[in-house]
């Protein structure tokens, strides 16, 4: 299913989601990026080209980074630890995507968001890669932090 056509060229947005997968725009001026690890040029509105990447492992996007190979692979391997990437970014609002169904972390798991004022949505992962794209586009400083796709 493919989520937009609009493209924001300094941002990452997510460009499309399957079962599986999701296909990332990256900015054109993405450092980190090797040029391996670019899946397609593909085509975008108004025939102007744009760089993604299609993610088929957990991941963390916000509009100015992408960490690939965020480590837990569900929900059930989620701990209070692998909020400190999150923690890192300075969001001001976590999406938590969850995989094919809505599954809720431990309470001790989302904790440090709460903790450090961050506010937070638990949803699976099709809504999260959505709703990240319209906060996105709206310039908030939204995090999607995405299990095992």
């Amino acid at each position: 299913m493919q989520f937009n056509l609009e493209t924001h060229p300094h941002e990452y947005t997510i460009r499309a989601y399957a079962a599986g997968q999701i296909t990332v725009t990256l900015p054109w001026n993405a450092h980190d990026t090797a040029p391996e690890a670019l899946d397609a040029i593909g085509p975008g509105p108004h025939g102007t080209r744009v760089k993604q990447e299609v993610i088929t492992g957990s991941v963390i996007v916000t509009p100015t980074h992408l960490l690939r190979n965020w480590p837990p692979r569900s929900v059930p391997e989620l701990e209070a630890g692998h909020m400190q990437a999150l923690l890192e970014l300075q969001p001001e609002v976590v999406l938590l995507g969850s995989g094919a169904r809505l599954l809720w972390p431990a309470p001790d798991v989302l904790a440090p968001l709460l903790e450090a004022g961050i506010g937070y949505e638990v949803m699976d992962t099709a809504a999260a890669c959505r709703t990240y794209n319209i906060l996105m586009g709206d310039g908030r400083r939204v995090a999607a932090a995405l299990c095992m796709i």
